[in-house]
């Protein structure tokens, strides 16, 4: 599932890819949103990983793993910042941060091991990799059903110096209106976990309702101490995060680099909208 090394920027962003489409696979795969046909089988260490494919019976997974390839594009080309993948009323929304390091990691010239100078290794990389998504198993087991019917989106939000104004990825299009998301009910966010290569930083939260969560928080605090739980904006780091209270409005267009100038926009794009009817 993973590169046996991840050395150089072209490996990370294979691992870093891979680990999105597995995720959202997962996402899709334990919340019931589409028959075991669209998925194939994969093993990492003892879990068993359902993976999307293009399964042509089932237009409402071809539509993601379109969506998901179109996030590769931007991915690749170091422009996506943030992956937010929601049920149409918001009342549950899974978000994946980008970070890309401006300056290659040097290689530790000295150890016959394959060590960054900072401290980061292959070995490294991928049990940070198995961790996320054995959290991420565990807290799809223990949330609550979603509704019969549901309509599923995807926004690309991007890094505006770096992002030329007319691109837009395979299968997206310019949002048009860019601004604050509304969650219906009282939501309840969750950290899940992060990996950095070296060349990308990728950080996965989760928010959702506050009843559906049922025994997710034990469950993740227990098993997974680093797992925190809070009630958080979204487009955010931790840093400010800090004295947070519950929210209602999961803010879009507002990042770190856009206090100084907080009229500006960030560029956003999102795919058709996908309506899932009648889901058993």
């Amino acid at each position: 599932l993973f590169p046996n090394k991840i050395a150089t920027e072209q490996q990370s962003v294979v691992l870093v890819k891979r680990l999105l489409a597995i995720s959202v696979s997962c996402i899709t795969y334990m919340r019931g949103l589409f028959p075991e046909s669209s998925y194939g089988t994969r093993y990492l260490d003892d879990l068993c990983l359902k993976i999307l494919r293009e399964d042509k019976s089932c237009l409402g997974s071809l539509q993601i793993v379109k969506w998901i390839q179109g996030c590769f594009d931007a991915l690749e080309r170091q422009y996506v910042s943030f992956f937010t993948f929601f049920n149409g009323t918001v009342t549950e929304l899974y978000q994946f941060k980008f970070k890309y390091k401006k300056e290659v990691p040097q290689m530790d010239i000295i150890s016959n091991q394959m060590n960054f100078v900072n401290g980061v290794c292959s070995e490294d990389i991928k049990q940070a990799s198995r961790l996320l998504i054995r959290k991420l198993y565990l807290l799809m087991q223990n949330l609550g059903p979603l509704p019969d019917d549901i309509t599923l989106t995807m926004k690309l939000l991007y890094y505006n110096d770096v992002t030329p104004k007319d691109y837009q990825p395979p299968g997206f299009k310019e949002d048009g209106s860019p601004g604050d998301l509304f969650f219906d009910g009282d939501p309840v966010s969750l950290r899940v976990g992060s990996v950095s290569t070296g060349f990308h930083l990728m950080k996965v939260r989760v928010t959702t309702e506050k009843k559906r969560m049922g025994t997710a928080e034990s469950n993740l605090i227990q098993k997974n101490a680093p797992t925190e739980i809070s009630h958080q904006g979204l487009d955010c780091d931790e840093e400010e995060e800090e004295g947070s209270t519950k929210i209602n409005c999961l803010n879009l267009a507002f990042s770190q680099e856009e206090v100084i100038e907080p009229k500006k926009k960030r560029k956003v794009s999102e795919p058709e909208k996908l309506l899932l009817e009648g889901r058993k």
